[in-house]
């Protein structure tokens, strides 16, 4: 895999992580990008888009330079290690002890870091260990004990005024509670541990400690009662262990900001320290960017940059304090493609309290990949000689780009598995799903691209509140959904395919899920991402033989709709002027082609216009599997029966079919052919068939440049990626 496919204009020397950092991945100083006020970046985008990737590539390029860690909030491994003493350890503090190893070694310009306010608070919460003695004390706070001073010390250096004056913390704990029996929360056992802290610190130190514990809330300025009480609310769980989890948090950053501060920092140190938070959606990564974010917002200044991951586009629900997001002043956003970053600042016109966290987050929207991006890299996959005048290159070319819309990770898998690939000529994009994929290093048999990206993108990515329950199903639920248009057309399919359990999910839930997870919407596709429902359609075709479960779902929807004429129901609403439309919608996809050109002949003399509308709605439908005949039809090279209107409106069917399916290529074939059959029925002898000459006009200038016929924002998508 290409680390920094797409992703080139923020990691150069000059680039917006250099300047953010305050380095570049070169070594040279940078002038630092906003003030002492910094915002929390956000990385924006649904699967696929490179979030990871791009931390991963931030930490690779900058960490030899500047202290850059990367943490995965979503990785199992931190509750593993709470899960043997939960009293005492959490996912949480886990993670921020597993930040404070990792700095604690760094090697490069100004030397590893020490924590010794994170130690404290993290030795008081050991406290809590299940078995309570003395000797399990401090054998839990012995976890920590590289935490508050150097492994290996390098001359003089900020914070040095801790040097081994916590290192015997645990050694007099057992010396002062040798032999007594304390239950878990004993105050001997926190008083004995206190004094341990306390006892050989310098002034210096005890001042330090007085300043960010007496902070804690109801401490009263009074270090010993702060400790307490964070130790306190861990053990209470719930809303109290998060604030002092969340105050462990600004401990760490305190210890950072530290070793930055004064004389011997300010000439040791360069750039800026950084931690950086894969999956921050998840409800650890949620937690931190919560604490820092409230920090930050009530005045609390550090030099850490701490860049996260959002998967919805707003950057989560959590930033906007249970008000719509569109009713909250949009956050700062940078699009790389537009240059330089923005200036940034906090709004000042409320009170710090009241203001939503979204005050303080910068949202850096991921890029698509360009076109010429996608050419490059499946031309530098491509394996084997070019066929004679390179047609299928530039098929399977035009193929990734479209089924990707532009998505890193889909693209670089689609054109992994293109490189040997032939499309066959009367196949549509979907057909490069079938190609063969062995990821790198994988010794196991090779599957099918859709398998891959399928597990890959939904699978490996499922909604952070999906319930446990629905997590096995979720998979099949989006396969049957991909041929659903709105919310009530999907809640057919969900209580089709739900009946008989008693957790369900309804369109309103699974639309929300799929906003969370950072799939773009559509007003006239439930599944409204272009790439997405691709590759679920091509999974739904194949879940039966000869597309049993496709057409099941599709005569599901067509009765439904049928129902809906028959019972002289409200208008369609949603995605379609009208039920009828809905119904012929998927009538033509589930074998009912002739019915539905039946239905358009009848339906045009005297209403072109309605007409032309209620096409172009009823064509928007994906095309079965199998060969696509639809170029054929179009082009009236298969035999058809009826009067010459009929024919003219079947041929017309097909063509807008191909232009609005968007699966394969139009151009100047297609747009000839649509000119030709509107006109054809312009000088037909029925009422209002003048008016189709300016629509044969306006419909051949589109699809001579592979536009829709009717945009949504789906196939809108096809076209502005940056």
């Amino acid at each position: 895999m290409c680390d920094d496919l797409g992703l080139e204009r923020l990691l150069g020397e000059e680039a917006f992580f250099a300047r953010l950092l305050g380095r570049s991945p070169s070594g040279g100083g940078r002038e630092p990008l906003y003030g002492a006020d910094l915002p929390v970046v956000l990385l924006t985008g649904g699967p696929g888009m490179g979030k990871g990737r791009l931390l991963r590539a931030v930490r690779d390029r900058f960490a030899a330079k500047v202290p850059v860690i990367y943490l995965d909030c979503g990785s199992p491994v931190y509750a593993d290690r709470a899960e043997p003493e939960p009293g005492a350890r959490s996912a949480a503090t886990e993670v921020l002890a597993e930040a404070a190893r990792r700095l604690s070694t760094w090697q490069g310009t100004g030397g590893s870091f020490t924590f010794p306010r994170l130690f404290a608070g993290l030795a008081m919460i050991a406290t809590g260990v299940a078995e309570g003695t003395p000797e399990a004390v401090a054998a839990e706070v012995d976890r920590y004990e590289e935490l508050p001073q150097r492994q290996r010390l390098r001359g003089l250096a900020a914070g040095d005024f801790w040097r081994g004056a916590l290192r015997g913390a645990t050694r007099n704990l057992l010396t002062t509670l040798s032999g007594q029996a304390l239950d878990p929360y004993s105050a001997s056992v926190s008083t004995a541990l206190l004094d341990a802290l306390f006892a050989s610190l310098p002034p210096r130190g005890r001042t330090e400690l007085a300043r960010i514990y007496g902070a804690y809330p109801g401490a009263a300025g009074q270090p010993e009662h702060g400790l307490r009480d964070l130790a306190a609310d861990f053990g209470a769980g719930g809303e109290e262990r998060e604030l002092a989890e969340s105050f462990l948090f600004r401990a760490l950053r305190e210890d950072l900001e530290a070793a930055y501060a004064g004389a011997v920092g300010w000439l040791r140190r360069v750039g800026r320290p950084g931690i950086l938070l894969d999956r921050a959606e998840t409800p650890l990564g949620e937690q931190l960017l919560r604490a820092v974010l409230t920090d930050r917002r009530s005045g609390q200044r550090d030099r850490v940059v701490i860049v996260g991951t959002a998967r919805r586009a707003d950057g989560g629900a959590f930033l906007y304090g249970g008000l719509p997001p569109r009713e909250v002043p949009a956050p700062a956003e940078f699009r790389p493609a537009d240059g330089a970053p923005p200036a940034w600042s906090r709004r000042t016109d409320q009170a710090p309290d009241r203001a939503p966290l979204a005050d303080g987050v910068l949202l850096l929207r991921m890029p698509f990949l360009t076109g010429d991006q996608i050419r490059a890299e499946t031309e530098r996959r491509q394996r084997r000689a070019e066929p004679e005048g390179g047609t299928n290159r530039r098929r399977v070319d035009a193929a990734v780009a479209r089924l990707s819309g532009g998505r890193p990770h889909t693209v670089i898998r689609l054109a992994a598995a293109a490189a040997t690939f032939r499309m066959p000529a009367d196949a549509n994009d979907r057909a490069i799903l079938d190609a063969p994929l062995r990821l790198p290093g994988d010794n196991a048999p090779e599957r099918p691209v859709a398998d891959v990206l399928l597990e890959e993108l939904i699978l490996g990515q499922l909604p952070v509140r999906l319930p446990a329950e629905h997590h096995e199903h979720w998979l099949d639920l989006l396969t049957h959904l991909s041929v659903a248009h709105d919310k009530e057309c999907a809640d057919v399919l969900l209580r089709h395919h739900q009946s008989g359990r008693v957790h369900r999910l309804t369109a309103h839930h699974v639309s929300q899920l799929l906003t969370d997870t950072g799939w773009p919407g559509c007003d006239r596709h439930f599944i409204g991402d272009f790439g997405l429902r691709q590759l679920l359609v091509h999974r739904l075709y194949g879940l039966l033989p000869d597309g049993g479960a496709w057409y099941a779902d599709h005569h599901l929807l067509r009765d439904h709709y049928t129902g809906r004429v028959a019972d002289d129901g409200p208008p369609g609403g949603g995605a379609f002027r009208s039920v009828m439309a809905h119904r012929m919608n998927h009538h033509l996809v589930s074998g009912g082609v002739d019915d539905v050109v039946r239905h358009l002949a009848a339906t045009l003399p005297g209403r072109p216009r309605e007409w032309c509308a209620e096409l172009l709605e009823i064509a928007q439908a994906p095309y079965p599997g199998g060969a696509d005949t639809r170029v054929e039809r179009a082009q009236g090279l298969v035999a058809a029966d009826g009067p010459a209107l009929r024919r003219t409106v079947g041929r017309l069917l097909h063509a807008v079919w191909l232009c609005e399916e968007r699966t394969r290529p139009t151009g100047r074939e297609t747009a000839r052919t649509l000119a030709k059959l509107l006109d054809l029925l312009s000088i037909m002898e029925f009422d209002g068939a003048g008016q189709l000459g300016r629509t044969a006009t306006d419909w051949s200038a589109l699809a001579e440049n592979d536009q829709p016929l009717l945009r949504c924002a789906c196939t809108d998508q096809l076209g502005r990626r940056r």
